[in-house]
């Protein structure tokens, strides 16, 4: 039985990964930084076994952690927080977008090579159900070849919700870098170009810099098209934290996901075939970076895939910027 891999987690902007490690079978908490320790819940025997630092220098300090999970305070700083990390021989785990500049992307792909250590982002939207159902179907050839995708991403909008979007990394960054995913990670098809445009309206703060909603144009390097919207207007009365919907079209027919992922639907030429089977289990990204790094599996995606939709959402996020400028 493999050694369990020694963790550290920094911060608590995002989805920050410390109820995954609860009786994990690969991997144990052993530090924190910037995160309330309140939110634990191990038990005391393991809590007092963690020790808690206030800063990510003090984090990288401790012998004991081989992997960090960032969820930076800001999401501007997590790309160059992550290249500390990994300089001082730390696998990094990075919450979305984690950089919101190319270069800094670059950087880090860079430094995986240079430094010897490992680095992914938290990007493991395919691999959940429904949407592992349909990347299966689509890479099997069910639907034919794929000629257009639609994707949608809409979330509540709450108070807590930064106003600068260096904060969570704002509406491309932060929610449509899913829909993205949905593109090439489920639908199977890379992003040549990519435009966009955003709007602030409907922000119910005045001057308020919050971007309520987006819609982002694409190119695929098949030939085909795709499209993108999302915004922070999901009502209470959905049901649903995200009204997420995602619709692959292809030459035999067509799969889809509505209704935050609730109904699916899969139509091949003139049979529609109902539901789609979701029975089997999906798989925590963060599973298969620890089994990766213990050498007891691989990581589903190459790393420049992975983070390719990325790289897109930042693409798009530099069109919506010149669209403002030239409207």
């Amino acid at each position: 039985m493999a050694e369990k891999l020694g963790v550290g987690i920094y911060g608590a902007n995002g989805h920050q990964i410390h109820r995954l490690l609860a009786n994990h079978p690969w991997a144990r908490l052993v530090a924190t930084a910037a995160f309330p320790p309140e939110v634990l819940t191990f038990g005391e025997k393991e809590d007092l076994a963690i020790r808690h630092y206030v800063s990510l220098d003090q984090l990288i300090e401790d012998e004991e952690v081989e992997l960090i999970s960032l969820c930076s305070p800001r999401r501007r700083d997590q790309a160059a927080d992550a290249l500390r990390c990994m300089e001082a021989g730390k696998h990094v785990y990075a919450e979305k977008p984690c950089a919101m500049a190319e270069e800094d992307l670059d950087a880090l792909i860079a430094a995986v090579s240079a430094t010897g250590q490992r680095f992914h982002e938290m990007a493991g939207t395919a691999f959940e159900q429904p949407y592992l159902a349909m990347r299966q179907l689509v890479a099997a050839g069910t639907i034919g070849t794929v000629v257009q995708v639609f994707a949608q991403k809409s979330y509540p909008y709450h108070d807590g919700r930064p106003q600068d979007e260096d904060v969570d990394g704002g509406i491309i960054g932060q929610a449509s870098i899913h829909a993205l995913r949905f593109v090439e990670h489920v639908a199977g098809q890379r992003i040549a170009e990519i435009q966009g445009v955003e709007t602030t309206l409907g922000n119910p703060v005045a001057g308020g810099g919050l971007r309520i909603a987006a819609a982002l144009m694409m190119t695929l390097a098949n030939g085909g098209v795709a499209s993108v919207i999302a915004n922070y207007l999901n009502p209470k009365g959905f049901g649903r934290w995200g009204n997420e919907h995602l619709r692959v079209f292809g030459t035999k027919g067509f799969v889809e996901a509505t209704d935050g992922g609730a109904h699916t639907r899969l139509v091949v030429g003139d049979e529609d075939r109902g539901p789609i089977n979701t029975d089997a289990p999906g798989k925590d990204y963060f599973d298969f970076y620890v089994e990766s790094l213990l050498n007891l599996g691989r990581m589903p995606l190459p790393l420049e895939e992975e983070l390719h939709p990325t790289r897109m959402a930042i693409r798009a996020k530099r069109s919506a910027a010149a669209w403002r400028l030239n409207p």
